[in-house]
């Protein structure tokens, strides 16, 4: 039954990621990458980890989600009017999904063959040891990633604002 559910998360979250990269829509992008974040929520599931799948969908398909909604909507993207040809797009799926099929195939039928670990600690995925050495050992790339968020919001801004005034001398006027 695990290996059944495996299968569907693995090929949906794959599947969703294709669309996501393929989709000329920057917010319907952004929606298929959710749908990549709660497939990979549903992996670590059935993982064992029920706080890392928590925090993939309350983090990563909530809260930077939006965030990247909020930059594609303040950039206010225009639709491309250049496409690309069709047929390299779909010869291009095509390929890529025949090597992930090639690929998956080739790990499922060697999963029989693989050891099977069962010592796994107790504490494995709880709170309090993620928590640990979130604070811990890997705290300065925790702080890392906050700096780069913020400086990826602060980017955003800068690229969407518009110049307070056409005379250049930097100065805002009352209208």
């Amino acid at each position: 039954m695990e290996t059944v559910l495996f299968a569907i998360l693995g090929i949906a979250a794959i599947l969703a990621a294709l669309l996501t990269i393929t989709s000329p829509s920057p917010i319907a992008s952004a929606l298929y990458l959710v749908g990549v974040m709660f497939s990979l929520a549903g992996l670590y599931v059935l993982l064992a980890a029920p706080f890392v799948a928590a925090i993939q969908v309350i983090v990563y398909a909530g809260a930077v989600i939006v965030l990247m909604l909020f930059v594609i909507m303040l950039l206010n993207l225009r639709p491309v009017e250049e496409k690309s040809a069709a047929g390299w797009q779909t010869a291009g799926i095509a390929v890529a999904s025949l090597v992930l099929l090639t690929a998956f195939v080739a790990i499922m039928s060697a999963s029989s063959q693989l050891a099977v670990v069962n010592d796994v600690p107790t504490t494995f995925g709880k709170t309090v040891e993620i928590g640990k050495l979130l604070y811990s050992r890997y705290l300065y790339a925790f702080e890392v990633v906050a700096v780069l968020l913020l400086l990826a919001i602060v980017g955003a801004v800068a690229l969407i604002r518009k110049p307070d005034s056409a005379d250049g001398d930097g100065e805002a006027h009352a209208d």
